[in-house]
């Protein structure tokens, strides 16, 4: 086998890696875009959907993971090729987790189907959601062209996710202190608020993973966060 084989080789298996990386990606955005669309509507069965396909998100993960291994394994890439392989391998973290946030928000969205909404939160979380999604997408837009330029961007725009998601907590607050009744479904959709935060933050992490591809150097977390609420959000993957 000539060296001209074995690089063809390598560089359609690399390919095959890259094409479940996006086609997870577009299976994450589908994920919460159908997940808010079944909060506002408050559709079950919809949200109960979600929760079932976050599957293929994990399976797809897997095969990354393994595929990824078996390369650095068989293939020895040089040091430019090793970074691209373990770029993937991180973003398909990041994309698996942004899975479990949306099925997370099925889970909550069957859980108060039966609650009486707060004035203006589902708008509200619906125009976060959009917002996120796009950095989603265009995330690995980055990627996919080695767009330093489009990666930086989005680094800078999870301040303003920051920003829209302190907003709406301090409301869902004050919608609890005023009326005892809205405790529960408050709870809710805060914790749905900071599955979407959240969201932004992995697809920050998915335009680093770019950067880190293309210069060889993670970029310095010199970033302002947003001063979020020290709240226990911590979700199970169950």
């Amino acid at each position: 086998m000539n060296d001209k084989h074995i690089v063809s080789s390598f560089d359609r298996d690399l390919e095959s890696i890259q094409a479940s990386v996006i086609k997870m990606g577009g299976l994450v955005e589908a994920a919460l875009a159908d997940a808010i669309t079944a909060l506002k509507t408050r559709d079950v069965e919809k949200a109960a959907m979600v929760r079932k396909g976050d599957r293929f998100i994990d399976e797809l993960d897997q095969v990354v993971k393994t595929d990824a291994a078996k390369l650095i394994a068989l293939r020895s890439p040089t040091a430019s090729d090793l970074r691209t392989v373990l770029s993937v391998m991180e973003i398909s973290s990041h994309l698996e987790r942004c899975g479990d946030y949306a099925k997370n928000m099925g889970k909550r969205t069957i859980a108060m189907a039966d609650s009486n909404e707060i004035n203006g939160t589902l708008a509200s979380l619906g125009r976060m959601s959009q917002f996120v999604e796009a950095m989603i997408k265009d995330a690995l837009d980055a990627f996919v062209q080695r767009d330093l330029e489009k990666a930086r961007e989005i680094i800078a725009r999870d301040e303003e996710a920051d920003q829209i998601y302190n907003t709406l907590f301090r409301s869902l607050l004050t919608h609890m202190m005023e009326d005892h009744r809205n405790i529960a479904v408050g709870m809710h959709l805060h914790f749905i608020a900071k599955n979407i935060e959240r969201v932004g933050d992995h697809a920050t992490g998915i335009a680093e993973q770019t950067i880190y591809l293309v210069t060889g150097q993670m970029p310095d977390d010199d970033r302002p966060k947003q001063d979020v609420p020290a709240v226990d959000t911590s979700e199970s993957k169950g």
